[in-house]
């Protein structure tokens, strides 16, 4: 386990685009990204923009009619989710700007996650949610009540409970 690789953080993400312009709007406008400098050696065309401690690079399709068509809505589908502050706010604003979704929700242990679904202008599936308010437990801990309680276990010092136990455990 471990990290083999060394790795830091979510670097970017990219996308493939019918219209780098029209994907380009909706990243800005629909979901806060500012455009940002790309390297000017590149001889194709894109975007890249960033917000949220993270970049979206967009890239022009060099055949935009061979990209898949878009279908309907599917939460199961590959996705991209965002974190919000109110779902009220996020639900109202996708209804203002005459954007089609669907309404999802999950429970784990009386905790209720809402979540709202919806496409990008190339059928990208784009999650909204508030799922910072499930804990998250390392696999290892759910069979171990005892050590780690779920609820205590937030995204903030989660980290740190897991550093905890592997110090247990090098010293067993």
């Amino acid at each position: 386990m471990g990290n083999p690789l060394k790795l830091k953080s979510l670097n970017h993400i990219s996308l493939v685009c019918r219209s780098v312009e029209k994907s380009l709007d909706f990243y800005q406008n629909v979901l806060g990204f500012t455009p940002i400098r790309r390297p000017g050696s590149f001889n194709f065309k894109g975007a890249w923009l960033f917000n949220y401690d993270m970049a979206i690079h967009l890239l022009q399709s060099e055949n935009p009619e061979s990209m898949p068509q878009i279908g309907k809505i599917n939460p199961k589908d590959n996705h991209i989710s965002f974190q919000c502050e109110c779902m009220g706010s996020v639900e109202k604003k996708l209804k203002e700007m005459s954007i089609e979704y669907v309404k999802g929700r999950v429970e784990e242990g009386g905790i209720y996650v809402d979540q709202l679904f919806f496409h990008d202008p190339d059928g990208i599936t784009i999650e909204i949610c508030n799922c910072d308010c499930l804990p998250i437990v390392p696999l290892a801990a759910a069979d171990d009540h005892a050590n780690i309680a779920p609820s205590s276990c937030l995204r903030l010092n989660c980290n740190i409970q897991k550093q905890q136990q592997q110090q247990q455990q090098q010293q067993v």
